[in-house]
């Protein structure tokens, strides 16, 4: 009787296994009508041969990331209304903002993952539908936040091959140049054209891809990193930034915060950088209005022209950034939220005495600055 009853029970739990490994391949794809719309907030200057910097500010949510496919529908859509509009040419140099390809972690999941409300409910999700993933980037995790840094390396292989893929088709669709935002990676690389992730530390990097769709260069990694992602990405700390050479002119990225580092403006300007493009993002509702936080690293640079509470989380990023001066520049910010995590941050350009920024209104937007 007892060999019998051990007998029903392993054969219980060996359906239960089965039953729940099936469920975690199971990837239903929820309906989801997404808005198109963009405005344009924003033309400074008149059309010239010499190009344009175009940002989009998206406004992105979780569904949007359901597959690769449905975020580049939306994301194509902004483009069509930018190229209607005039502002899309051989010389245009369009930025995205940061972590757009970041949130690549969320393609591809169980419906019910998009509809939470909470972020921690949507991991719960995420780790109960991909439990072996899961357990290969805890073991592979080297961050201080050890449950954010496997999140992101679990999928990070896919994350890469996705996010060339997506990027660079729009910039070969469109024949522009294209500075996609950033995404969070394992040790990120250009091999061959393709971009590939590695051994090692996380990273936030953005990558450039030329009008034809192919990668430009190496990949622009993030200097300086600061809250939230301090606790699972590691800073590249002091070295070159990359310049990439563009139909527009010399152009260098600095990820985020990057751009707040008297540092980083000094060594553009050494190495004869023409054009910046700043992808960024401000976390949390209402901190653009808020007093300015302040570099939050372990050294806040001796020369800071600003100190915590002087001014706003938004003239902060427009003082810091004028640093650039005379670069003609480009910041773009993240819209939308992701569950209870809201984006902030108006979207501006810079050149020279010239200066101008979206509204404050909701929804995607759009920026041009004529060179």
């Amino acid at each position: 009787m007892r060999k019998i009853l051990m007998s029903v029970v392993a054969l219980l739990c060996l359906a239960a296994l089965s039953t729940y490994a099936l469920w975690t391949t199971q990837r239903p794809a929820g309906h989801y009508l997404s808005d198109l719309r963009i405005e344009l907030d924003g033309v400074d200057g008149a059309p010239s041969e010499r190009g344009n910097l175009l940002g989009i500010q998206p406004e992105l949510f979780p569904a949007d990331y359901q597959s690769v496919e449905r975020l580049r529908l939306k994301l194509a859509g902004y483009l069509q209304h930018a190229q209607d509009a005039g502002l899309v040419g051989s010389k245009t140099i369009v930025v995205l903002p940061e972590h757009i390809g970041t949130w690549l972690w969320a393609v591809g999941e169980k419906n019910e993952f998009y509809q939470v409300v909470q972020r921690r409910d949507a991991e719960q999700w995420l780790a109960a539908s991909n439990p072996l993933r899961l357990l290969g980037g805890w073991a592979m995790a080297e961050g201080e936040d050890r449950f954010a840094d496997a999140y992101l390396r679990m999928k990070a292989a896919s994350m890469a091959e996705q996010y060339q893929q997506l990027f660079g088709g729009l910039a070969r669709q469109f024949r522009v140049t294209l500075v996609a935002g950033s995404i969070i990676l394992p040790k990120p690389s250009v091999v061959e054209g393709r971009l590939r992730t590695g051994n090692g530390a996380l990273y936030n990097a953005s990558v450039v891809f030329a009008p034809d769709g192919s990668v430009l260069g190496q990949p622009q990694l993030q200097h300086f990193t600061s809250h939230p992602t301090r606790r699972y990405v590691q800073p590249l700390g002091d070295a070159p930034f990359n310049v990439f050479d563009t139909p527009a002119g010399k152009l260098a990225v600095l990820i985020g915060t990057d751009s707040w580092h008297p540092a980083s403006h000094a060594q553009l300007r050494q190495q004869d950088v023409q054009l910046l493009a700043v992808p960024a993002s401000v976390l949390g509702r209402g901190r653009w209005s808020e007093p300015w936080r302040g570099f939050r690293i372990d050294a806040t640079p001796s020369d800071a022209a600003l100190l915590p509470g002087e001014v706003s989380e938004a003239q902060a990023w427009q003082r810091l950034v004028a640093e650039s001066a005379p670069l003609a520049s480009m910041t773009v910010f993240m819209g939308g939220h992701f569950w209870n995590q809201f984006y902030e941050g108006h979207s501006f350009a810079r050149q020279r005495e010239r200066f101008g920024q979206v509204g404050d209104g909701r929804g995607a937007r759009l920026i041009n600055l004529w060179l």
